[in-house]
């Protein structure tokens, strides 16, 4: 997606090797103009496949899957990284890896919220190892529910996230593919 890549040129910030710093338009302060045009390019590629909800782990894919969901017509389900004394119930739990942080958490989702024979989307913010998407997969797995997509704003195709993923059968689409990136350089997967 041209308008991303073009954001993440002006205004994203490669640390170094792994980490990538676009916390000025995707996970700290919101462009909603840029969101709301991911939201439309993930609707018009899964449109017809049949999806029945979207999901996202909180709290960076909320955004982009917000609008994915509104564009779609299609309730969104976030995905919690902490429990709260509120959360009680029936809930389902699987301890993933961040890779961002370098911590695990016990991502959590409410029984409720997704039915037997649901087919999902997960839209999330990055994809780097594909921890979190494995995580969100084996949650609706015990739930009979199905991971049918998986719509990624920024993919780091360096990373082994991508081939993990498509071994679960599912569509993975990403809007920028990240090809290499070191401090002070990013390069996307199309260019020459």
């Amino acid at each position: 997606m041209r308008m991303l890549e073009d954001k993440i040129r002006a205004e994203g910030r490669a640390l170094n090797a792994d980490v990538l710093l676009v916390d000025s338009f995707l996970n700290h302060q919101i462009d909603v103009q840029l969101m709301k045009a991911i939201g439309e390019a993930f609707a018009s590629h899964f449109m017809g496949k049949g999806i029945t909800r979207i999901v996202t782990v909180e709290s960076s894919g909320i955004a982009p899957a917000a609008m994915t969901a509104l564009a779609m017509g299609l309730p969104l389900v976030v995905l919690k990284k902490q429990t709260s004394r509120i959360m009680n119930g029936d809930v389902v739990q699987t301890t993933v890896q961040s890779f961002t942080k370098g911590t695990r958490y016990e991502l959590t989702l409410k029984r409720q919220f997704v039915c037997p024979d649901d087919r999902i989307l997960l839209i999330d913010d990055f994809l780097a190892s594909g921890e979190a998407a494995m995580g969100v997969h084996a949650l609706l797995t015990s739930l009979n529910a199905q991971l049918a997509g998986i719509g990624i704003v920024i993919e780091k195709s360096f990373q082994p996230g991508r081939q993990r993923l498509e071994t679960l059968g599912c569509d993975v689409y990403s809007l920028a593919r990240v090809k290499r990136m070191d401090a002070g350089t990013i390069e996307f997967l199309d260019e020459a």
